[in-house]
């Protein structure tokens, strides 16, 4: 059932979006000075720690066991140690606004791959139109200059999206995997399961962190592990009792703007009208996929009738 969003659900959700619209920008900054393999590995390490102690001070309890345990490590591996990793390496070579409008294509993917492997979750007639609504939009985004020449922008494009699928394949784990645990708990679990995974990873790669870092730059990662990462994760559980899944569901199309805002602010960065054409025809396909677009049509319909 979809909640009808109060002025506090709306506030949480734009909250949410600017927090994680922001993190696009933190990641390029982060990279002037910061490997890509450390970014991710102070990211989540920080992320999990901060976690951790909300949970010891609100005293939740982990429902603990080995099954846990192996499904944080999935988890981890699936919402954080890939999606992370690539996005942070795709950023290397595209505009941050760029990587947000096809990180958005993440609720595409995982209506095309929910309806492959959740029975309950098939592709409807509108379902369907919103797909190729969002495959529109993504062809759009990449332009067409990605069919004449392949260089390491459109790897970095492609690595974007290999980050949408990678968070597509967790959205689906953990509602097949993670029941009976706290939200909080299963959230740094599955942080702490990435940090034991990038730590080892980020200083075999980068070697280890100088710490030498200068102001901005410690701000950028601090503002990803604790801003963009730990709080981001209790707001989207506190939004998400407050708001409802399908709405919730709209800060998918509110992070790109914040992003390409901040991102021309701050990097003066400029997007093609491909760009922006391309998210325009994708927030069609989103919003079609969760019926906003059929409740409107409908509405009208009675008005006028």
């Amino acid at each position: 059932m979809q909640h009808r969003l109060s002025g506090r659900g709306w506030a949480m959700i734009g909250l949410l979006a600017l927090i994680w619209g922001g993190s696009f920008p933190a990641i390029r900054a982060a990279l002037t000075e910061v490997g890509v393999l450390t970014t991710v590995a102070i990211r989540v390490t920080g992320g999990a720690v901060c976690l951790w102690l909300w949970i010891l001070w609100r005293g939740i309890r982990p429902a603990g066991g080995w099954r846990s345990l192996a499904t944080f490590f999935v988890m981890g591996i699936l919402n954080n140690v890939i999606p992370f990793g690539l996005i942070v390496w795709g950023q290397q070579h595209i505009a941050s606004g760029l990587a947000s409008i096809l990180n958005s294509s993440t609720a595409i993917i995982t209506v095309v791959l929910a309806a492959v492997i959740l029975p309950d979750e098939r592709l409807t007639a509108r379902k369907t139109v919103g797909v190729l609504l969002g495959i529109a939009g993504v062809a759009l985004v990449i332009g067409p200059q990605v069919l004449q020449s392949f260089d390491v922008t459109s790897l970095g494009q492609i690595a974007i999206l290999g980050a949408g699928l990678s968070y597509a394949c967790a959205g689906i784990f953990a509602r097949l995997a993670l029941r009976g645990e706290a939200p909080e708990v299963a959230a740094a679990g599955m942080l702490s399961a990435a940090a034991l995974v990038m730590g080892p990873l980020a200083a075999w790669h980068d070697g280890l962190p100088t710490l030498s870092y200068s102001a901005p730059i410690w701000a950028a990662l601090a503002y990803l592990a604790i801003v963009a990462t730990s709080a981001a994760y209790l707001l989207y559980f506190a939004t998400l009792q407050v708001a409802g899944a399908v709405n919730l569901s709209l800060v998918t199309l509110m992070i790109p703007p914040v992003s390409v805002l901040l991102g021309w602010l701050i990097f003066d960065e400029a997007l093609t009208p491909f760009a922006f054409a391309g998210f325009a025809t994708l927030a069609a396909g989103l919003l079609t996929i969760d019926g906003r677009l059929a409740a409107i049509w409908r509405d009208r319909r009675k008005k006028s009738a």
